[in-house]
């Protein structure tokens, strides 16, 4: 073992409480600086892709409706050479009503069985009985 100091310790020793103080409050807003940078990078290229991936379901529901609609009509169509054109029309937007209906059903049922955040309410209701007791303590 030497007796002379290392750089680190004669760096320490020449140096204020203050100034250290003062060296570990910039490392960390700079340390926090860069957190959010990145955080923010990752949200913007998240959010990119949410966006494309939206965009493709859009354009597949899109599809999606255009091959429904040439469906019906191809199946007005093919009833109509059965029966009067007029009751294929009939029939074929009655299929569709009753579709829509079905559905509607099964999303209202799914809408009313929606709760929120019981859990979280329930604990912000707790949330000024804990502030109350911390202020009694003190």
């Amino acid at each position: 073992m030497s007796d002379f100091p290392t750089p680190s310790e004669r760096k320490a020793a020449d140096t204020s409480l203050g100034d250290l103080l003062g060296e570990v409050t910039r490392d960390v807003s700079d340390l926090m600086r860069q957190e959010v940078a990145l955080a923010k990078a990752e949200i913007r290229q998240s959010a990119t892709k949410a966006g494309k991936g939206a965009g493709l379901f859009g354009g597949a529901g899109y599809a999606g409706h255009l091959t429904v609609l040439f469906l019906s009509l191809a199946a007005w169509w093919g009833l109509g050479h059965v029966i009067d054109i007029a009751w294929a029309a009939v029939i074929v937007a009655l299929v569709w009503a009753i579709v829509a209906a079905v559905l509607f059903v099964l999303g209202r049922r799914e809408f009313t069985a929606v709760r929120g955040a019981p859990e979280t309410v329930d604990s912000l209701k707790h949330l000024p009985d804990a502030l109350k007791r911390n202020e009694e303590n003190r």
